[in-house]
């Protein structure tokens, strides 16, 4: 039921308001501004889920007459604007810190931040290894930038429960928004990590150097028709490839023959490149 994009982005966003719950209740209860923090962050997290569940249903249409390349990039979009909600929770974090150190407010209870905190590590932790795991399965960019958003979320988490316990054992509350600066520059770094990615695809970035060699050994393995290739460029849209080339054959092969060779050399590549899209332009040696 979770395997599917579709299906981990809505256990993305049943998770995450649960977490949400947790977090503003018991930051309210605590008064400390690193628990308000994570609630902040996974508030961002749903905004974030939401995206990423619509981007996922107008990137699966298919190709019309007004989009020939299909809807992919919309998880590019979606990647993008996650970043951009990850930065602004760290602005926020980092405002209200700086506001809790002025005034000087206490942290009460701190032994149920410690506990909402730990709850909040394991879920993010089984939650982000899933959304990896399909995010790879899938392709999805989205769900990939999502992935990572959850998994920055353990580690703020994680700080944020060291912070608990040394108010605990100590009982200076300025501990307390100072970690909590600590979590919003770190997911200031997220920010910038989540869209570098996606926005490789909005601008056409030609695919990873793993993927184009992955092309070029399927050519390779051809040297009895193929006598070379030029003109190769590749892109990604969402979870599909764009791949064209330039193929160079024997001007004695008869066309036939060529569109074989090209037809199985299309195959490969989509085999090897599950979503891709070939184009092959035949030129006659000697031209």
């Amino acid at each position: 039921m979770f395997s599917t994009k579709t299906g981990a982005a809505k256990l993305l966003i049943g998770t995450v308001i649960g977490l949400v719950i947790l977090k503003l209740v018991v930051g309210w209860l605590t008064g400390s501004i690193s628990v308000l923090a994570q609630a902040a962050d996974s508030l961002m997290d749903i905004l974030a889920g939401v995206i990423t569940f619509s981007a996922i249903r107008i990137a699966a249409n298919p190709a019309d007459k007004e989009h020939p390349y299909g809807y992919g990039k919309a998880e590019d979009i979606a990647g993008v604007l996650q970043g951009i909600l990850i930065a602004v929770a760290a602005g926020l974090i980092i405002y209200s810190s700086v506001r809790r150190i002025t005034t000087g407010a206490s942290v009460e209870l701190a032994e149920t931040g410690i506990a909402v905190m730990a709850v909040s590590i394991i879920a993010s932790f089984f939650l982000s290894r899933h959304l990896f795991k399909v995010a790879r399965i899938t392709a999805s960019v989205a769900l990939e930038a999502n992935a990572h958003n959850i998994a920055a979320d353990i580690y703020s988490a994680l700080a944020v429960l060291v912070a608990m316990v040394v108010v605990r054992l100590t009982g200076y509350s300025v501990i307390d928004p100072i970690i909590a600066i600590g979590v919003a520059i770190y997911l200031l770094k997220i920010a910038r990590d989540t869209v570098r990615k996606p926005l490789s695809g909005l601008i056409d970035a030609k695919l990873p150097h793993s993927q184009e060699t992955t092309i070029k050994d399927c050519l390779a393995k051809h040297s009895q028709y193929v006598l070379g290739y030029h003109a190769l460029r590749t892109r990604r849209s969402g979870s599909q490839y764009y791949i064209d080339l330039h193929l160079v054959m024997n001007r004695d092969i008869g066309l036939q023959q060529a569109h074989d060779v090209c037809d199985l050399i299309e195959m490969e590549i989509k085999s090897s490149l599950p979503g891709a899209n070939v184009t092959i332009h035949v030129e006659p040696t000697g031209l």
